[in-house]
């Protein structure tokens, strides 16, 4: 079954353009202009990825992924014509994966969608049946830290987290690693199947996100420790 992808873009000449690509790779498109009508679509569509366009004439793209990650785990590309760093900033930390500056070549849209949908199918918590085969825990408890890999979700003393998909994986690699120090190095290849580069910022922004989320003080740390110059723990 083809890949159903959602496009929110409200110029017309891009999103037919964009449109056309993906569907000549056999994708199928369903393409909005304005965010609410998309949102109400992504709310009674099975959907596998979203590409969305920053400036609409309704909400803004980052709103509309923002709301998507409340309740879906699929991939995101930002679409713009901002390129300042806080815009990408923004974007990655309420769960985008991707982000894509205009002008741009389609081929490079088309390429950038494959690789998200290829690395989603690939860790995709929902579908992970082959770590459960191999003895992985379909759910985690650590100190009132409840996590579920399965449903992919995840609560503090009760409370739910709203975590992105990255969120969760991080916080589920460090809990399955619980009493050891992970690298960020290691953080960063098991959870994005990406090399890891020096001087990459990408863990410490989520590790960030991560203990807001949980109200963990970056001075008096509960839960994710950091070890400097090593990397994460989560002590037994």
């Amino acid at each position: 079954m083809p890949a159903h992808i959602l496009l929110v873009e409200d110029e017309p000449e891009v999103a037919d353009l964009l449109e056309l690509y993906l569907s000549n790779e056999g994708y199928q498109v369903s393409k909005y202009s304005h965010g609410k009508e998309a949102l109400d679509y992504v709310s009674q569509t099975p959907l596998d990825l979203a590409l969305l366009d920053v400036m609409l004439p309704d909400m803004d793209g980052f709103q509309i992924c923002q709301s998507i990650r409340k309740a879906h785990f699929f991939p995101i590309i930002m679409l713009t014509a901002r390129v300042e760093d806080i815009d990408k900033i923004n974007g990655l930390m309420l769960g985008a994966d991707d982000y894509i500056t205009k002008p741009f070549n389609p081929l490079e849209v088309v390429a950038r969608v494959k690789t998200q949908l290829r690395r989603y199918r690939s860790y995709n918590p929902q579908g992970g049946s082959e770590a459960r085969q191999h003895g992985e825990p379909e759910e985690q408890e650590i100190r009132g830290l409840w996590m579920n890999q399965r449903t992919h979700q995840c609560t503090l003393f009760g409370k739910k987290l709203e975590l992105t998909p990255r969120e969760f994986s991080i916080l589920w690699y460090l809990a399955s690693h619980q009493g050891e120090v992970v690298p960020s190095e290691e953080l960063f290849e098991a959870v994005w199947k990406e090399k890891y580069f020096d001087n990459n910022n990408t863990v410490m922004a989520h590790i960030g996100r991560i203990r807001e989320k949980m109200q963990d003080s970056y001075r008096n740390q509960k839960f994710i420790k950091t070890v400097w110059g090593v990397g994460y723990t989560i002590e037994s």
